[in-house]
Parts: C-alpha cells; structure tokens; sequence
C-alpha cells in the first residue's frame, strides 16, 4: 500500500476520497487550509495538516514520505469566480504550481488532479470525449484548463506521472461548507424544508450527475497508472434539472413550488460524458443510479450525521 496526499482533504469530495483510501488500507496524509471545509469531516485513520499548497514550508511537510499527490484543493464557485478571477487565478493556478515546485523539490512526481467538465465550456457534440477541444466558458473552467496545461509540462520537464480526472457533476451525502452551490443538496433541502426550489434556465439544462462514493472510487482505481492521463467521470446519461427536480419529488411524495431564477452568467446548456476510456483503462464503473443515489442523499438530508 501506498502513502498519499490528499490536498483539500477536508473538503466533501476530498474527504470521500480520504476515506476510501483508508478502507483500502493506504496511509493517509490531508492538507487543507480549512477554508471550505470542517475538520470533523477527515477521516480518523489519516493524518491533517493545517496549512496551504501555496506555503511550500506546511507542503513539504506534508509531502514527507508520500508517493503520490491527489490536488482536490481549489475555489470551485462558478459565478464567484466570474465576479472574481484574479482571486480564482491566483489560488487555483499558481498555488497549484507551487504544490507541482514543492512536490519536484522533494521527489514526489506522480499527482492525480481533480478537473471538471468546465473545461470543454459548450461541448460541440455530445457526449463529450477527453479529446474534445477545451474552450472553458467561466474563469473557473479557465483554471482548470491553465493547470492541465502546467501538468502537462511537469509531465514534459520533469517526468511527472498525471492522471487527469475531469468530474462531471457529483452529488450525495456529506457535509457541504457554506455556501452550498450544489443544485442537489440545495433542491433537497428545500424541498424537505418544504421551500420553494430555485431553478436558473427554466430547469431545461442538461447535467451528468454521478455519485459521490463512485467518484471518489475512480481515484483509488487510478492510482497505479503512470505516463500522462485524462480521463472523464461521469455516469454517461444527461438528464435535465426540472427531470432530477420530478425525481425528488416522487421520491418525497409531494412537491414544492418552483422559483425561476432565469438565466446565468458562465452556464453552459448541455453537457454529459463519454467514460469508456477510464473503463478500459482500470474497469471503473458508475454503480450507483441515480435514483437510488437521490434516495441516499434524500435520506442523508433528513438525518445528517
């Protein structure tokens, strides 16, 4: 078994991925900042570090003895980051590249990094491939694509081992920080709050929600890979917002009215992924459906741990 480093570890993906390393019997080292997250989410098996991948002191410690990186550390709010790139940029990419200068000093070159779909922006066909061309349509898709391309030429310069993993939507259990932009846990709670839903677009867009346990399984099965990687992870299956919407409704049993919000900047209409490559590469697969991954999170909602 090996030891990782999971950056941003305290976070709701970040301490999935902590926990499923540790059931699979890796050491486990976290680093957050604690900014977007609460420590009682971390795993009790692995080790937390308080510090940020921009203080390369707090990183190499954190790095001591590590064989491989997972980066989940980042601002990740898309109408934020259209307000304010230069703080998206500066915490995003250059603390990134300063984690990649850390890890080069200290002889850790393999980092899996956690992408998004924002970075293909409006797909030109669906669904999308990892060869599809990256036009990101908000700064946070744009950093996103600004460290692929330094991973890239870690990978060139340095002989860094990269698997890419561009999410697409996940949802599920866990403690989310404040403010939750999430669409599912907001639709959720508001509808067991008996509220009214917010929806941007009429609900006509088109997302790829996968489950945060599959999720978070991809990094795991990933991890023996080497050379440069990029992989999609979605469940393959685009579905509307008002759809998912419906979906909670008849799992609850009632409904709740529905605000129309409009459109939003930094949106885009459609998108839903090709996996195929990351299944011939390990065999990972979506398990989870999503209605049964609703009725877990509907449950999670109604008694949070």
């Amino acid at each position: 078994m090996s030891k990782i480093l999971v950056t941003g570890g305290v976070g709701y993906i970040g301490s999935w991925v902590t926990k499923l390393l540790c059931d699979s019997g890796h050491q486990v080292v976290v680093l957050d900042n604690l900014s977007h997250g609460y420590k009682e989410n971390v795993d009790k098996r692995a080790k937390l570090i308080i510090g940020d991948i921009a203080d390369p002191k707090k990183t190499k410690e954190a790095l001591s003895g590590v064989d491989a990186v997972i980066h989940m550390a980042g601002l990740i709010v898309v109408p934020e980051s259209v307000k304010d790139p230069v703080k998206y940029t500066k915490n995003n990419v250059l603390g990134t590249v300063s984690l990649l200068e850390s890890m080069k000093e200290e002889g850790v070159k393999k980092i899996i990094f956690s992408s998004s779909a924002c970075v293909y922006g409006t797909p030109d066909k669906l669904p999308i491939k990892e060869d599809a061309p990256l036009h990101p349509d908000n700064p946070y898709g744009a950093t996103k694509a600004a460290i692929e391309t330094f991973l890239q030429a870690y990978h060139a310069n340095f002989g860094f081992d990269v698997i890419i993993l561009r999410y697409f939507n996940p949802y599920g259990p866990g403690r989310l920080a404040p403010p939750i932009t999430h669409a599912i846990p907001n639709f959720v709670k508001a509808t067991l709050s008996k509220k009214h839903i917010p929806l941007y677009w009429k609900g006509e867009q088109i997302r790829d929600f996968i489950y945060i346990e599959d999720l978070a399984q991809a990094h795991i099965d990933v991890l023996k890979l080497t050379g440069f990687n990029v992989f999609n992870l979605g469940m393959e299956k685009g579905v509307k917002i008002k759809d998912v919407v419906q979906i909670i409704f008849n799992i609850v049993g009632y409904t709740v009215p529905i605000d129309d919000l409009g459109g939003r900047p930094g949106d885009v209409h459609a998108n839903y992924a090709s996996s195929e490559k990351l299944k011939e590469a390990v065999g990972w697969e979506a398990r989870v459906s999503l209605r049964e991954g609703l009725k877990r999170t509907i449950n999670y909602y109604k008694n949070p741990k």
